[in-house]
């Protein structure tokens, strides 16, 4: 069954997508990243190119031809066939389709009202289906 993680109250996702990424490329893990749109995922994109002058992650987009060999592979749509992963980090406002056939999910979720509420109810959805999400604050509560 999927471990399914809550990192709530994040004020940047990207940055701290960046950040929690670099986290699973020094252990070792191959990620998948679920973007919101096009837009999010090339904002993504620019930022693990440009984050760390010292870190280099590599990645790229789910229809590469290298996707299955990258350690990084960054999707906006749910229609593409994900590779395998030991972690699918997920910065849209919908759960990911394929969820179940990651061993982690990561759920990130901004400090904003819109998409607090839309994981909130991710929350409700997944513990409806047996799953047992644990939650972790980031960011100061207010």
């Amino acid at each position: 069954m999927t471990r399914i993680d809550f990192h709530s109250n994040v004020p940047d996702k990207i940055a701290y997508a960046c950040r929690l990424l670099r986290k699973a490329s020094a252990a070792r893990n191959r990620v998948v990243v679920m973007t919101e749109d096009a837009a999010q995922m090339a904002e993504l994109d620019a930022a693990l190119w440009t984050f760390s002058a010292t870190d280099f992650l590599p990645h790229v987009s789910v229809d590469h031809p290298l996707a299955p060999d990258t350690p990084i592979v960054l999707a906006c749509s749910d229609d593409s066939e994900l590779p395998s992963a030991d972690l699918l980090v997920n910065l849209a406002r919908r759960a990911p389709a394929q969820f179940e056939n990651f061993p982690r999910l990561i759920e990130v979720v901004a400090s904003d009202e819109a998409d607090t509420a839309a994981g909130r109810q991710r929350f409700v959805a997944y513990k409806r289906q047996d799953f047992q999400p644990s939650h972790l604050t980031i960011g100061a509560q207010t």
